[in-house]
C-alpha cells in the first residue's frame, strides 16, 4: 500500500470525523469568547494546512523507519493523536464541555509532541512537520482554557 495515500486518507478520515463533531451552533455561539479568538471561518483552513502537514510528517516518519517495530510506532504514534484530536473536539463541541476538553488537552499536545521527539533521529523533516501542529495545539489549549474561565462552570 502506498504510504502518501494511506497518510493523507487517514488525515482526512481524522479531519472529516472530527468537523463532524463540531458543532458551532446556538450553544457555541453562545459562548463568550476572548476578542482575539481568530473568526470560525479560519478554523476549518487552519486544520486543513495542519492535517497535510501531518500526513506529511507520517510519511516521512514511515519512510525513516528501518524496522516494521518502527513502523509500527509510527502507525500508533500517529493513531494516538489522531484519537485525542477527535476525543477533543466530541468533548468540547458534542457534549458541550469545555472543562472536560481543557482536561484532555495536554493529551493530544503530548500525542504531538512525542511525535516531534520520536522521529527527530531517523526522519527529521517529519519532526519538522509537526512543529506547527504544535503550535496550533498550544494556542487552542489556550484559547480552550480562556473559554473555560469565561464561561464555568459547565453543567
Amino acid at each position: 500500500m502506498n504510504p502518501i495515500l494511506v497518510a493523507f486518507a487517514v488525515a482526512i478520515l481524522v479531519g472529516l470525523l472530527g468537523g463532524s463533531l463540531t458543532d458551532t451552533g446556538a450553544w457555541y455561539q453562545s459562548l463568550i469568547k476572548p476578542w482575539w479568538q481568530p473568526p470560525d471561518w479560519a478554523f476549518g483552513p487552519a486544520w486543513t494546512v495542519i492535517f497535510a502537514l501531518a500526513a506529511m510528517s507520517a510519511v516521512y516518519a514511515w519512510r525513516g523507519a528501518a524496522t516494521r517495530a518502527q513502523r509500527e510506532w509510527v502507525v500508533g504514534i500517529f493513531a494516538a493523536n489522531g484519537f485525542f484530536n477527535v476525543l477533543w473536539s466530541m468533548l468540547f463541541f458534542t457534549i458541550q464541555r469545555p472543562d472536560w476538553a481543557l482536561l484532555e488537552v495536554p493529551l493530544l499536545w503530548l500525542s504531538v509532541l512525542i511525535g516531534i521527539v520520536a522521529f527527530w533521529r531517523r526522519a527529521r523533516t517529519a519532526s519538522y512537520y509537526l512543529v506547527p501542529y504544535l503550535l496550533w495545539v498550544s494556542f487552542a489549549a489556550y484559547l480552550n482554557w480562556t473559554v473555560v474561565r469565561l464561561n464555568a462552570p459547565f453543567s
